[in-house]
């Protein structure tokens, strides 16, 4: 099986294109950080030593502290891809958080996004 492009993609790329939209949405980085650190488990510095760091997304989500127990009830579609649907568990991470990250930018209360 191929190896997903994105998945050597360096994080921070990934989480300055998350920024962007939230922001373009007028919802702030403290949301965006917020969301990222409940799905992952790291905290604000460690995210953003993370980011600093320049490290790949594969590995950012294989040193995830603690990857949330609630994420499987994410479900729903983003990027015509259904989430729950998705057979490789690395894809299906960065599905949750797009999808989170979707939530946010629509708009959706903190309280609904972290389930």
């Amino acid at each position: 099986m191929t190896q997903h492009r994105i998945f050597a993609m360096p994080f921070a790329r990934i989480y300055s294109a998350y920024l962007q939209k939230a922001e373009r949405k007028n919802r702030m980085q403290d949301e965006v950080d917020e969301v990222v650190c409940w799905l992952t488990g790291y905290t604000r510095s460690g995210l953003a030593e993370q980011v600093e760091k320049g490290i790949d997304v594969e590995t950012f989500f294989a040193e995830a502290p603690a990857f949330h127990p609630h994420a499987p009830l994410i479900k729903g579609v983003v990027c015509g891809v259904r989430v729950e649907d998705v057979e490789d568990p690395l894809m299906r991470k960065i599905r949750y958080l797009d999808k989170l990250i979707d939530e946010l930018a629509k708009g959706k209360a903190m309280e609904k996004i972290l389930r």
